[in-house]
């Protein structure tokens, strides 16, 4: 850290410097990835989504030593795979990533249009009107 009577540009190079780590981590081909050609030909190009957070802050301690300077800051990414573009003879399809649920209610929403069905077929039965 620089030795700075200036608290603000000691907290604005700790922002700083987070920030760059972030850029280290997370670039475009981070959320667009390197494309993968198959020997048949297909080439697949991962496509990914990308959050990041991150927060900074510091003080100035002491009265007597006005440079001592304590501060932090921390960063997370995190990094969800969305869909393949395949690009196969001149056609480009999306082919989507399926996210696994993640809680009760997102299987439960998930399995609806299932249940539906299964409950459909289980009133048409009893009323003898069983369809195929």
């Amino acid at each position: 850290m620089e030795n700075t009577m200036d608290n603000q540009n000691t907290v604005s190079s700790l922002m700083r410097t987070t920030m760059d780590k972030i850029r280290e981590m997370v670039d475009t081909n981070t959320i667009v990835g390197q494309p993968i050609t198959t020997p048949d030909g297909v080439t697949l190009i991962p496509i990914s989504k990308v959050s990041f957070g991150f927060g900074s802050g510091g003080s100035d301690y002491g009265k007597v030593q006005p440079h001592q300077f304590g501060g932090g800051g921390g960063a997370g990414v995190k990094i969800d795979p969305v869909a393949f573009l395949v690009i196969k003879d001149g056609i480009t399809r999306v082919l989507p990533v399926a996210a696994p649920p993640v809680s009760t209610l997102d299987r439960i929403v998930e399995m609806a249009p299932d249940l539906m069905d299964k409950a459909e077929k289980f009133f048409d039965r009893k009323k003898g009107t069983e369809t195929l």
